[in-house]
């Protein structure tokens, strides 16, 4: 078997242990004589697997008892729709933060519903820096206060979080556990589950049992986080497939230290190919270094019309999907939970070839 180094930014590698293990399982899930993707959600087999992933997810981000976990589907962008029609009340504002593009996607969905005031926003810098907390301007009225937590596209992720009097929603599609969080100083954590959960089709949604039961009249029920709760997220047929391999990449992170253990493999990964990048004339990274995402890394070289070369030697050593978001350009390395320590060695060694060859 070959294996790529998979630096993809979504749909995204899963750790090899997981695969091996659903592999294993594949045709016939312990003594069930059928599939995981064979049950039905409501058998005794599949709320099994679906109560141990919740627990696990509950465990290893420190959930609080008076929040509800959610496994839904639609990814992050429906719940650019469902935050507002959920979170707003009877209040007609909402505060948003423009970090890059996926914030901006958000901003432009929550317009459909609300007034929505950008306390700052990153685009004249072209989304290359976090505009200093200082210069924000927050609503007095606003029902809730929206951030991503880290902009897939252009790299820059929040390090910290601000404090807020409304219920702050993050959308932390591509750094969900891999850091710790402390979840209680947000009203609702939503993630996509194909960065560092699983496979596409699953949406975690952590929310504040208070901000659950306030949808807007005439939001759609299958839009309502008040019915999913009630159902414990089997008002539908769920993604159960990816529910079981979330689970599954729960109990794989367990197993290395939990988030405090990742975490530290996380930074280690990164620092090397920043290091690798700073130390160079011939790359450049343009993200400010005091908000670089850890998650993805976009980087150019000195002469663009080197991009395609640079490429092509990359899937020569099995180096894949390093090229840069469309909007962007350039070379972009996503560094996730599952991308193994020995991708990035074999990215940073590359990156010395191929600036002595070309140089």
């Amino acid at each position: 078997m070959s294996r790529v180094h998979n630096f993809s930014a979504g749909p995204a590698a899963l750790p090899l242990e997981v695969l091996e293990h659903a592999r294993a399982e594949m045709l016939d899930y312990r003594g069930s004589g059928m599939s995981v993707m064979e049950m039905s959600h409501r058998s005794k087999e599949f709320i099994g697997i679906a109560e141990k992933a919740e627990a696990d997810l509950i465990e290893l981000l420190g959930i609080p008892s008076d929040y509800k976990v959610l496994f839904l589907q639609g990814g992050a962008t429906l719940q650019f729709a469902m935050v507002p029609l959920n979170l707003l009340g009877e209040r007609t504002r909402a505060d948003y933060l423009n970090t890059g593009a996926w914030s901006t996607k958000a901003i432009e969905e929550a317009a459909r519903f609300c007034e929505v005031n950008v306390v700052a926003s990153g685009e004249a810098g072209r989304f290359t820096d976090v505009p200093a907390e200082s210069l924000w301007r927050r609503s007095r009225d606003a029902a809730y206060l929206h951030v991503c937590s880290n902009e897939t596209i252009g790299g820059v992720q929040l390090h910290d979080f601000p404090a807020a009097d409304v219920p702050l929603v993050a959308d932390m599609s591509s750094d969900i556990l891999s850091r710790p969080v402390d979840v209680s100083r947000f009203g609702l954590i939503y993630a996509g589950a194909q960065k560092n959960i699983g496979p596409a089709g699953l949406t975690v949604v952590i929310v504040r049992r208070d901000l659950i039961g306030r949808a807007r009249k005439g939001t759609p029920s299958m839009l309502d986080y008040a019915v999913h709760a009630e159902a414990d997220s089997m008002s539908n047929t769920p993604p159960t497939y990816a529910w079981y391999l979330a689970g599954l990449v729960f109990e794989w992170l367990k197993a290395r230290g939990g988030l405090a253990g990742i975490a530290a493999i996380n930074a280690r990964k990164a620092g090397k190919l920043y290091a690798a990048l700073d130390n160079s004339n011939f790359y450049r990274t343009p993200v400010a270094p005091g908000c670089r995402s850890l998650m993805n890394v976009p980087f150019t070289l000195a002469d663009p019309a080197l991009d395609a070369a640079f490429l092509k030697g990359a899937e020569a050593r099995g180096l894949t999907n390093l090229k840069g978001h469309r909007s962007v350009g350039g070379m972009r390395a996503s560094l996730y939970n599952a991308v193994p320590e020995a991708a990035v060695d074999a990215l940073v060694e590359y990156l010395q070839v191929f600036e002595r060859e070309h140089g």
